[in-house]
């Protein structure tokens, strides 16, 4: 299949939120495939400036969640889908990367959906999206999204919060306002109404408009983009190879956020 369109998708977003469109229980049994992706340099140039990465031979590490998102909401827009995208919370994303992918290169995208439960706040799925570089995977992504609703689970009790590690001074201040967030969703052709419309953002939950989570963590990664190696991991909001930078919840524009970065464990190889 060739690259599905934005326009679409968002149309199809639109109309899945409909009360009246039926739903199942399980997951689509399908994978979704792009061959011969082109990069645009012109879309990788727009992405590193409005994040902060760095541009040059090779695509950020994050940027590959850009280029495959018309393909991973061509699935989960499917009326198929057990649950509608429109207001679904991008909420964990844990990216593997092998080998480098250049601007110039052509790659190919296979996409598809597991492991759907529930959880006390709704219910979860991951999105698998592998990208290649002729035969060989270069780029892995599990990416989960949680729809909030009822579920078996809604009533039990809150788990205690998690013990964080007591942390030192931040490193920097991450500052995100309105003008970064509309010209994300541009360039990553995300207009998911969380992010761009205070009323819609009221609707699902929110006190106003949130911040892409991917824009928070490329915009996080941007700060140790330079002391990481070519091959790679990064977990959650940003989590990498044993060092981490989180974002924690969802920051509202216009917002800031201190940040600590702590990279010791990924000295140890």
């Amino acid at each position: 299949m060739s690259q599905p369109s934005g326009l679409r998708n968002l149309v199809r977003a639109a109309a899945g939120a409909l009360p009246f469109i039926p739903r199942g229980d399980s997951l689509p049994d399908r994978t979704l495939t792009v061959d011969e992706l082109a990069i645009d340099p012109a879309n990788v140039a727009a992405y590193a400036n409005v994040t902060g990465l760095r541009f040059g031979d090779t695509v950020p590490l994050t940027y590959p969640f850009t280029l495959t998102f018309p393909t991973v909401m061509e699935l989960v827009t499917g009326f198929d889908f057990p649950f509608a995208a429109m207001g679904a919370v991008h909420v964990e994303n844990h990216i593997t990367q092998y080998r480098p992918i250049a601007v110039t290169d052509t790659v190919s995208a296979a996409v598809h959906a597991e492991n759907l439960r529930e959880h006390r706040r709704g219910l979860l799925v991951d999105i698998i999206t592998d990208v290649k570089v002729g035969n060989d995977v270069a780029w892995h992504q599990v990416t989960t999204f949680l729809h909030q609703q009822r579920t078996s689970l809604s009533d039990e009790p809150k788990p205690p919060p998690e013990k964080l590690p007591k942390l030192g001074p931040p490193n920097a201040v991450l500052r995100i306002t309105p003008g970064q967030i509309r010209h994300y969703a541009s360039v990553g052709g995300d207009h998911n109404p969380i992010h761009t419309n205070p009323v819609a953002a009221k609707l699902f939950g929110f006190p106003t408009v949130i911040a892409h989570g991917m824009f928070t963590a490329a915009a996080v990664l941007a700060n140790i983009e330079g002391q990481l190696p070519d091959c790679r991991e990064v977990f959650g909001a940003v989590h990498q190879a044993g060092g981490a930078a989180c974002a924690g919840r969802p920051v509202c524009r216009p917002g800031r956020r201190r940040l600590g970065v702590d990279t010791a464990a990924s000295d140890q190889g």
